[in-house]
């Protein structure tokens, strides 16, 4: 459909700044969001390779000296989102969070080298793209690998791009919450709050913060010392996949990445550890209170997008998820409508969100060609009759949250030409 392609481009082009994009064109998010950008130079690799690259290379300006790049970067002065730069008070050559996200960047990457025909100006930014990759991954494994497992930890909900998903709620309930706690939050003013997290969510988002900049974001301390800290399923899903991506992606560029190989190894022993046969699922751990956690959320199933050498547990895997959204209009919903966790419109607890099921579409592909198709036709039904909204009601398609969202917009245009 011409039409919806040419308003994917639009809201793109329209939430463009000076070499970046902003997540949507209202005051949600004035400012450059980590793995919003991957996904949406991946969008722009389909009408404009230079603007993709470009989104790429000003995410990663901001990466700080240690590799880690941070989950928000403050390009201005803007203060209308909460938490904003004085709140952090921390970055290198850009103000940024002190916190990072899912490394959605390193697949995107080597989507748009496979998928390109890049010239050689444009390979040669693509390699220093990809060495500071390199320097990111290996902080993950360096700094929140620290059992040396494999598996790395998250020791902030935000970090995980899943904000308020009820996986954290057990681990966020035993955080202490800092006494006289002040702060606005101006997302309501912009959004409805029935959308949005609770204020006890945003109490401990905050003290965690508060702890963390009393540290200095120093990497070795806050790990050790954070009052949440969960070895998630979804994004430990991503960073095996980065890896093989990352590995994959530098051969073409003749540099040898191959001492990730073993970490490879490792991370995949370790994961299968959290697959509980009797429920045909993998959870997320705990790590601060050793215990499993037990939801049925999307999330868990983006251990198909890891590809894990494991047939047997795919195949159980593709089979539960064919009956966690069954005979509902749209799917797949951040949270299985059966779980007692499940909230219709609000956030991550619930609504139908556009990445969620690109991520999961990419782990069907090689596993279940019929299911892989038919989410990606759903999917792009679902954006041709509403057009790109931050999430949706599975019911009716209703749109939620912000309008113009970039992502979404961007992962039509990958799916629709893929």
């Amino acid at each position: 459909m011409k039409e919806t392609i040419e308003i994917a481009k639009e809201v793109l082009k329209n939430n463009r700044r000076s070499g970046y994009t902003l997540p949507t064109n209202n005051k949600l998010y004035p400012a450059q969001w980590n793995w919003d950008s991957a996904f949406i130079a991946l969008g722009y690799s389909y009408f404009n390779i230079d603007y993709a690259i470009k989104e790429l290379e000003t995410l990663l300006t901001g990466q700080w000296n240690d590799g880690m790049v941070p989950h928000i970067l403050f390009h201005d002065n803007d203060e209308s989102y909460f938490p904003n730069h004085k709140t952090w008070e921390c970055g290198n050559k850009i103000p940024s969070s002190g916190i990072t996200q899912p490394p959605i960047i390193a697949t995107i990457v080597k989507n748009i080298v496979d998928q390109n025909k890049l010239d050689q100006g444009q390979m040669k930014r693509m390699e220093t793209i990809i060495k500071k990759l390199k320097k990111y991954l290996d902080w993950f494994y360096n700094y929140r690998d620290t059992n040396k497992i494999g598996l790395v930890s998250i020791i902030h909900p935000w970090e995980s791009g899943l904000d308020n998903s009820p996986i954290w709620d057990s681990p966020l309930d035993k955080v202490k919450i800092e006494e006289n706690l002040k702060y606005e939050r101006r997302d309501l003013n912009v959004s409805k709050s029935e959308n949005r997290p609770l204020k006890k969510d945003y109490d401990a988002y905050i003290t965690l913060l508060n702890q963390f900049k009393k540290n200095k974001y120093n990497p070795n301390k806050i790990v050790n010392e954070s009052m949440f800290n969960v070895i998630d399923i979804g994004f430990n899903s991503i960073v095996i996949r980065a890896t093989k991506d990352l590995i994959k992606v530098a051969k073409k560029f003749n540099l040898n990445f191959s001492d990730l190989e073993n970490k490879i190894t490792l991370s995949e022993e370790s994961l299968i550890k959290f697959y509980k046969n009797e429920e045909q699922s993998f959870f997320s751990y705990d790590f601060k209170n050793h215990s499993l956690i037990k939801v049925d959320a999307i999330s868990n199933y983006f251990i198909l997008f890891a590809d894990l050498e494991n047939k047997e547990i795919n195949n159980k895997i593709i089979s539960k998820l064919k009956k966690y959204n069954s005979q509902k209009e749209y799917f797949f919903t951040t949270v299985n409508p059966k779980d007692k966790t499940f909230e219709e419109t609000r956030y991550w607890r619930g609504p139908v969100w556009i990445n969620s099921n690109w991520i999961i579409y990419q782990g069907l592909i090689n596993k279940d060609k019929n299911f892989s198709e038919l989410l990606k036709n759903k999917t792009l039904e679902l954006l041709e009759n509403k057009k790109f909204h931050e999430y949706y009601n599975f019911k009716n398609g209703d749109c939620l949250g912000a309008n113009n969202f970039s992502w979404s917009a961007a992962l039509y245009l990958d799916l629709k030409f893929n």
